[in-house]
């Protein structure tokens, strides 16, 4: 695959990043493992600007955010800047399910896709790992007595890297008490993990093993909290996660330097790649450009009121990608009909893009949008959004990384790097000083135009717990739906003054941030009824077919 793709050696790729040999640990020819003590040695170093890829609302058309932002970095570098991409690791179970790979596409991707897709360097596979041994932990705890856990209070489940609905909710320890006790857990998908918030929030082992210790395992018979640190099991489950918190690196199909590192979901986790690797893009690159989970009232708020208010990083400007599918599609035109031209469907769909704008604006950054074109997007319609775009006084630039590559995205960089002249102000949305009511409400009131929050019993007794143990200081994670700027996945374009309803707030005491769940939240996806396994096969001679 490497041949026929034109690669270079991950050793050449890395020095092109400014990283010595010394500093690899290779996987192979096309990817390695960089060394901490490079993150050090750089400590003093100053930072690059940061570039914040987001998006607005999903479709199920699919608006290109990953292959923008690889295209971006293709760009810049093309252009003579020195920039460094920094991205999340792609999770099997879409991979094998509905998404397919998750490596950019076109002229746009990351590589060697297969290993990248797969098993990678195993840091998936070592969070899940380590996971699992924490509930391991707590069901011996359990079986032996020695700690009075509450059965009923424990909400650490087991994790799996795969789609799989049937794990989704089970009961274990059944065939007698030499197996332990009858209780009801489940599986979540390990993106889901607080393992891997945890990871992608680490510096440092130390730090690594301390966040795990503070894991919130459950209560117990007197209502005390039962943490991590209680069983004992934090040592080697940070040591499980020795080289998973070492970041990777790959290129582009253009061989220009790529950072990947953790995945955590971007509903119920903060969705953006490691601490570690972003800062350590900051430090080799004039531009390091990362990228948040879903849209920006999801992914790209958490990134800012937990990722960079937790490392204090200060981003530059934020990439904003929309496509004309997508704003017909917020506009009201079906999705069997998006390939049709309609100039009244994207006046609709804009104000989608309009608000989440807006937002951006929130947190004192500057934006670029960047309008991923398609072949079958027409001259009126392009001239439709255009329009809509100049009377508003929003900057914009259209890429065709998918069909480019690198050249397809030069306006979009020379873009950037004008808006990014100046010292960065961004800042997160609210104090963590304020209640956690204030912090909720000042999210889903700026950011997805809602009028009210309301709570249900159970979350208000979680409150109770939360100020109980004296974390009601974390900042708050919210957990909704993708779909939709409310807790309403119906609810296309921008809706407003609309209720949103907290079901329930998790602690995750570990990562350092409080989890509201609004509307449904699926932790383990299910399998769709044509999923992309059915097209991956591989040959006699090792080569992958049908992934992309």
């Amino acid at each position: 695959m490497g041949e026929k793709l034109n690669l270079k050696g991950i050793s050449a790729v890395a020095r092109s990043a400014g990283i010595p040999e010394k500093h690899l640990s290779k996987y192979g020819d096309y990817k390695a493992k960089i060394s901490l003590d490079l993150c050090n040695e750089l400590k003093n170093k100053k930072d690059g600007k940061l570039i914040l890829v987001s998006a607005i609302t999903p479709t199920p058309a699919g608006e290109g955010k990953t292959t923008t932002s690889i295209g971006l970095h293709d760009a810049f570098r093309k252009a003579g800047h020195n920039s460094i991409l920094a991205l999340r690791e792609p999770s099997l179970g879409p991979v094998f399910g509905m998404k397919g790979g998750a490596t950019g596409g076109g002229r746009a991707q990351i590589a060697p896709m297969e290993d990248i897709n797969l098993h990678f360097t195993g840091d998936i596979p070592a969070v899940e790992r380590a996971h699992n041994l924490i509930a391991a932990a707590v069901d011996n705890e359990l079986h032996w007595g020695k700690i009075k856990i509450d059965s009923r209070t424990i909400h650490w489940k087991r994790v799996m890297d795969m789609n799989e609905r049937a794990l989704r909710d089970i009961v274990i320890s059944l065939g007698g008490t030499k197996n332990g006790y009858p209780r009801e857990t489940g599986f979540d998908i390990t993106a889901a993990s607080e393992i891997m918030a945890i990871l992608c929030l680490s510096e440092s082992y130390s730090e690594l093993k301390s966040r795990i210790e503070n894991i919130l395992i459950g209560l117990d018979q007197d209502k005390n909290p039962i943490f991590a640190r209680d069983l004992n099991v934090a040592g080697a489950a940070t040591a499980l996660l020795k080289d998973a918190l070492k970041p990777n690196i790959v290129q582009t199909l253009e061989n220009n330097p790529v950072l990947i590192h953790g995945g955590p979901f971007a509903n119920i986790a903060q969705g953006a790649n490691s601490i570690i690797a972003t800062r350590l893009a900051l430090k080799l690159g004039d531009y390091a450009i990362t990228e948040a989970g879903f849209a920006f009232e999801l992914g790209a708020e958490k990134f800012f009121d937990i990722v960079a208010r937790k490392a204090e990083f200060q981003v530059s400007a934020v990439v904003l990608v929309a496509t004309v599918r997508a704003l017909k599609y917020h506009g009201g035109a079906e999705f069997k009909k998006l390939s049709e031209e309609n100039t009244d469907a994207i006046t609709r769909g804009f104000s989608n893009l309009e608000k989440h704008y807006e937002n951006i604006l929130n947190f004192g950054a500057k934006a670029v949008i960047a309008i991923n074109r398609f072949s079958g997007d027409t001259d009126k319609e392009i001239e439709t959004l255009s329009g809509l775009l100049k009377d508003r006084g929003i900057p914009y630039s259209y890429s065709c990384a998918w069909e480019k590559g690198g050249d397809g995205a030069l306006d979009l960089a020379e873009k950037l790097v004008s808006i990014t002249s100046g010292k960065p102000k961004s800042h997160p949305l609210y104090k963590l000083e304020m209640t956690i009511e204030e912090k909720i409400f000042t999210i889903a009131g700026k950011l997805y135009g809602a009028k009210k929050v309301d709570y249900l019993p159970k979350a208000l007794k979680d409150i109770e717990l939360i100020k109980k143990l004296g974390l009601e200081k974390l900042p708050v994670c919210i957990a909704k739906t993708q779909n939709s700027l409310s807790d309403n996945p119906k609810l296309l374009g921008r809706p407003k003054d609309f209720l949103v309803t907290v079901r329930d707030i998790e602690i995750a005491s570990g990562a350092g941030f409080l989890v509201p769940i609004t509307g449904d939240i699926m932790r383990m996806p299910g399998l769709p009824l044509n999923p992309a396994y059915k097209k991956i096969d591989i040959d006699n001679d090792g080569n992958i077919t049908g992934m992309f």
